[in-house]
């Protein structure tokens, strides 16, 4: 399994969706973006906006944003 979390330092919702993964014991890669919405081309490339956070899960083909469609995903992908 392969997810991936394009994060920001100090995001809380980036936070609350590392929290989730924790809770979930959800093995995670995280990618820390860059402050300037300008310069966060990785997150535009996966996700086609600059926003995070975006989850990245390989193996379903699922790419999303949105803190709360991400933690919605997890509860009902993760959760056992």
């Amino acid at each position: 399994m392969t997810l991936t979390l394009y994060q920001l330092e100090g995001c809380p919702y980036c936070e609350r969706v590392v929290d989730r993964l924790n809770e979930l014991d959800v093995d995670f890669e995280s990618v820390w973006v860059d402050g300037l919405h300008s310069k966060r081309n990785d997150v535009k490339r996966v996700s086609g906006q600059r926003a995070v956070p975006v989850l990245v899960d390989d193996e379903r083909g699922v790419t999303m944003a949105e803190s709360e469609r991400i933690l919605e995903y997890l509860g009902t992908s993760y959760a056992t």
